[in-house]
């Protein structure tokens, strides 16, 4: 799955979409101390009303496309 974001390293891709928004820091956390760039790409209306349920509040951890498997393996 490709994102719009992009960056020196190409596509950024879709890597996992964590149940909550503790999980999705915890999994930035890890990749990012194993050398990986995370970008958290956050659905707006749950980040405004702070509600996580039937999409809103979606949370999206992106990788760079060439370090996808890499981070498969991490987590």
């Amino acid at each position: 799955m490709a994102c719009n974001k992009s960056s020196k390293t190409g596509e950024w891709i879709i890597l996992v979409i964590p149940k909550n928004p503790m999980e999705a820091e915890i999994i930035k956390g890890k990749l990012e101390s194993e050398g990986i760039p995370v970008f958290l790409k956050k659905e707006a209306i749950g980040r405004i009303y702070g509600i996580s349920m039937d999409g809103l509040g979606e949370i999206k951890v992106l990788v760079p496309e060439n370090l996808v498997e890499k981070a498969r393996g991490i987590l």
